[in-house]
């Protein structure tokens, strides 16, 4: 069999049968009997139309051929005779069919490679009854359909298997069904799953297991070692479970959180719950989520575990309809909590031959060749390589990220030559003593090869990207991470992502790229290691601090909302930039400059709590007298008096304008003025608020603050509401509001 299946590029058709598990279920005996005329059925049509039926999986057909215009035809003539038979089962069988053209390996009668999961993810989006092409295959049938035969163009999805968006179309032919609901794809439930540039390698009985555990579990978290897969593994399983959860899958990347007061405040953001006056940011996120049915994906929780574990708790405890899938080094500890071991990729047995038949089932072998075929499209598994690749993979434990940095090796070395380089400079993986060392040294070995193989400007530059956090533009990079005289920061980092260092993705707002968590962490090492971390840092303060001036006149306009998205794509190096100031040396005052610079972005995006502890911060810990100082002082009492904290908002204020006063900024006794205004309006002192209000609206006129002018005549206009002068008052903040 395996000498006539086709090879390179071929076209894959693959069909299953829509409800088959409530079919057996409820109908087994005339089940057994269908499925036996529905196999017969798509064996006759793939036969006479020269196709490979090569493989079989529950109701699951799987054929090849080596021309697409073949594999239509088949999937048309397949069609018309299922959907024209007679069942016996009520409803008869609905057959789904995916056909798609691409290059695969064929090892040991089987095929391998990112081709493969496209067209079972492309079957996935489909219906019962419903034939379904890539774009790659309607490029090749086209210009030759039969009369009568055309295809629908769906337009672009993205199908559940997380890489690029897929233009689909749908084969219309007379006698086929040709109505469906819309496609099964990921752009149909609410979901922020983030796009996936490799394809998802293995782990079937692990997504089984898992989602089984999700769908009947309020809480579950996959625990195992850096490198193992968890994230990858929980973003599939929320991506297959979309249609489950109609509130939709969220995922909250913690790994860049370092305050662990925020985690509520971090889900909140995702979900789309701002923040309530006098009330606790976990408060308003168990009431908004309620009555939701929403999967959230918590990942990276080990760093936060003392503020993650309450926080889960109590959001499984009040939403009978709400699901946490978390990933950990170590458990939360939460009563109830299910923990699912993510452990490495099954490798071959090294007591056993290592052809590349007796091999191929391995998922750690698949995850080799797949990636390998990446950095080197004419890559095969073969007799002569396939026992260094099954060292490799065996010398690097298994571990999904060890192996994809190995394979990306196989643009310049031999798989031969990669399994020597293991021997080198894996120490720990060359006696059988020591394979009880923790993964995360195995892991620290990997990332020690990897980095030794770079020259001397790759390191440098990936050192450099390591005080990056949750991403980074090329123009971030080579404004922090460029040296005169140095190489382009462009060229390495297009190499660095060629090697699987650094992850480019084009997806939202703009290209960004960002460091995998166990590469970041190495890269600080190496960075202090090299005596470098204060420049690296300082440069990536100055560059996000020139970001927040630039931005902040941009926040009051036509172009918020862009300033807006920018600054909240940013909001993690912009934290990493105020840790800096504070922690530092001598960063105190660009950090008074930079929280104040960002006062206006927390406010209208709702991050009171976390502005106002830094913005409280750099000022307790500065003592000049400056613009700053008042600006911060300023936003200190704003944020304080939104949260009903009117005793510390007066405090403040006083003190920011008795500062402001000192210091002649009109602008910022202006912005005083108003804040203790409204508090004396709070508590009915109606001649006091009239005297701050008539004050603070004479200075903002005189310097051209319209926000200043428009708040005083919001405290004016509440004094008169409160004296009883209707008339005035609607004037007032109709005036107000027109600023």
């Amino acid at each position: 069999m395996t000498q006539s299946l086709p090879s390179g590029t071929v076209t894959f058709l693959f069909t299953d049968i829509e409800g088959s598990t409530r079919l057996w279920e409820e109908h087994a005996e005339a089940m057994g009997r269908a499925l036996a005329v529905h196999e017969a059925i798509l064996r006759e049509a793939i036969g006479a139309h020269r196709g490979h039926l090569f493989k079989t999986v529950g109701d699951g057909v799987y054929a090849v051929f080596d021309d697409p215009q073949d594999a239509l035809a088949a999937a048309r003539a397949a069609q018309e005779r299922l959907q024209a038979a007679r069942w016996e089962v009520p409803g008869g069988l609905r057959v789904r069919m995916a056909i798609h053209t691409g290059a695969a390996e064929l090892a040991g009668g089987d095929y391998l490679g990112p081709t493969l999961n496209r067209v079972a993810r492309l079957l996935g989006a489909g219906h019962g009854g419903q034939v379904l092409l890539s774009e790659a295959t309607r490029a090749l049938v086209e210009r030759e359909l039969p009369r009568g035969i055309t295809l629908r163009d769906h337009g672009r999805h993205r199908l559940k298997d997380l890489a690029q968006p897929e233009q689909i179309f749908q084969l219309v032919a007379p006698g086929l069904a040709d109505a469906f609901p819309a496609l099964r794809s990921l752009d149909v439930f609410p979901n922020n799953l983030p796009r996936q540039l490799t394809s998802f390698i293995g782990r079937e009985r692990e997504m089984a297991e898992v989602k089984e555990l999700v769908r009947t579990s309020p809480l579950v978290t996959l625990t195992g070692t850096g490198g193992s897969g968890k994230t990858r593994l929980a973003i599939q399983v929320g991506a297959d479970l979309v249609e489950a959860f109609p509130d939709g899958v969220w995922l909250i990347a913690l790994e860049s959180l370092s305050d662990p007061a925020l985690v509520a405040a971090a889900i909140a953001a995702v979900v789309g719950v701002r923040e309530e006056t006098h009330r606790a940011v976990l408060q308003t996120l168990v009431d908004a989520l309620r009555t939701r049915s929403l999967l959230l994906i918590l990942d990276n929780s080990e760093h936060l575990l003392d503020a993650v574990a309450p926080v889960a708790e109590t959001l499984v405890r009040s939403g009978p309809n709400l699901r946490i899938l978390a990933t950990s080094q170590e458990r939360l500890g939460v009563p109830g909590e299910l923990v699912y071991p993510v452990g490495m990729l099954p490798v071959p047995d090294p007591r056993r031959t290592a052809a590349p038949d007796d091999i191929t089932h391995y998922a750690a072998v698949q995850l080799f060749v797949d990636r390998a075929l990446l950095s080197q499209p004419r890559f095969a598994l073969t007799r002569d390589n396939a026992p260094a690749v099954a060292q490799v993979v065996r010398r690097l434990d298994g571990i999904p990220l060890a192996i994809e940095l190995a394979a990306a090796r196989a643009n310049a070395l031999s798989v031969d030559q990669i399994a020597a380089r293991l021997d080198d400079r894996l120490a720990l993986l060359t006696t059988g003593s020591r394979t009880e060392v923790p993964r995360h040294q195995t892991l620290r070995a990997v990332l020690d090869w990897s980095y030794d193989l770079l020259v001397p400007d790759e390191r440098a530059i990936l050192r450099r990207l390591s005080v990056f956090a949750g991403g980074f533009t090329l123009e971030a990079a080579e404004g922090i991470c460029s040296r005169p005289g140095e190489v382009d920061v462009l060229g390495l980092l297009t190499r660095l992502v060629e090697k699987s260092l650094v992850v480019f993705d084009d997806q939202g707002a703009g290209p960004r790229y960002r460091l995998l968590e166990s590469v970041r962490l190495y890269g600080q090492e190496q960075l202090r290691g090299e005596g470098e971390e204060a420049e690296a840092r300082t440069r990536h303060r100055d560059w996000y601090l020139l970001l927040a001036e630039q931005a902040e006149p941009g926040l009051i306009g036509p172009e918020q909302k862009r300033w807006l998205d920018r600054l909240e794509e940013e909001h993690d190096n912009l934290r990493a930039a105020l840790t800096w100031s504070r922690d530092g040396p001598d960063g105190i005052a660009h950090g008074l400059v930079l929280a104040g610079a960002l006062t206006m972005f927390w406010d209208i995006r709702g991050y009171w709590r976390e502005g106002r502890e830094w913005l409280e911060t750099m000022v307790g810990r500065s003592s000049e007298e400056s613009h700053a100082r008042v600006k911060a002082l300023n936003g200190v009492a704003n944020f304080a008096f939104f949260q009903g904290d009117f005793k510390t908002a007066t405090t403040f204020g006083q003190e920011g304008l008795a500062l402001s006063r000192r210091l002649g900024d009109s602008r910022g006794a202006a912005t005083c003025l108003n804040i203790l205004g409204f508090e004396a309006c709070r508590i009915e002192n109606y001649a006091r608020a009239r005297e701050l209000g008539a004050e603070s609206l004479s200075l903002s006129r005189e310097s051209g603050d319209l926000m200043g002018t428009a708040a005083a005549q919001a405290v004016l206009g509440l004094v008169a509401r409160g004296e009883g002068d209707t008339a005035q008052a609607e004037m007032l903040l109709t005036e107000s509001v027109r600023q």
